[in-house]
């Protein structure tokens, strides 16, 4: 994309500017991201985005391919490491993958969050880069426990809710403040823990019929 000369020597690297946009869509919303407000924070002219990305569309597209970038190829190697396990094993690595992830990722979850309420080419971007890579590469593992009889036999997308749901939810420290006061300090300097507690108290739900592992 064409990048204007007036813009050439912003001072900010790809990866910063990318960042600045996941921050604010994640705080404001798309629709009220404005390419006044993106211009603001990446101090930049009002016409930086459209010049160097197209739009605020293609900018925002740009940002989610940042913030994913990587993330379904680390699962999969995953479970490709744990092929030969137990279906419960393997799911128990994904899940505490999963929110270990989660979790070093708030502003993320809040975009992903707020796009699932409404129909929209961009959550239609959402689910062709991330939920159906990741629904398909489990998948198996799910209808293998599921035949079983590990696993209660549920309609996918209440299983979408059970797993993801909480996945979500590790952004949101406003909401911990209140519920818990003084919760949300601790769980930002220790989030591998907290999202370790969560996928063991997750994986007994989902596997009431299988041993689950002090993870």
């Amino acid at each position: 994309m064409r990048q204007r000369s007036g813009n050439s020597s912003v001072g900010l690297d790809e990866s910063e500017i990318l960042q600045r946009g996941l921050e604010a869509f994640s705080e404001l919303g798309y629709e009220a991201t404005t390419m006044r407000e993106l211009a603001r924070r990446l101090g930049v002219s009002h016409n930086f985005v459209h010049d160097r990305y197209g739009s605020k569309s293609a900018f925002w597209r740009a940002v989610v391919d940042f913030a994913l970038a990587g993330v379904q190829a680390e699962r999969d190697e995953l479970l490709a490491r744990h092929a030969a396990d137990d279906d419960a094993v393997r799911l128990e690595f994904v899940v505490r993958q999963l929110y270990r992830t989660a979790s070093a990722a708030s502003e993320l979850n809040r975009l992903i969050a707020d796009e699932a309420t409404r129909d929209s080419e961009r959550l239609d971007y959402l689910h062709r880069l991330s939920v159906k890579p990741f629904w398909d590469s489990i998948e198996p593992t799910f209808s293998a426990l599921t035949a079983a009889g590990r696993m209660p036999k549920v309609p996918q997308h209440v299983l979408y809710f059970a797993l993801i749901g909480p996945a979500l939810a590790l952004g949101q420290n406003a909401m911990v403040d209140r519920i818990d006061p003084g919760a949300a300090p601790i769980a930002e300097q220790d989030r591998d823990r907290i999202a370790d507690a969560l996928a063991q108290l997750v994986l007994r739900g989902l596997l009431p019929c299988s041993p689950v592992s002090d993870l």
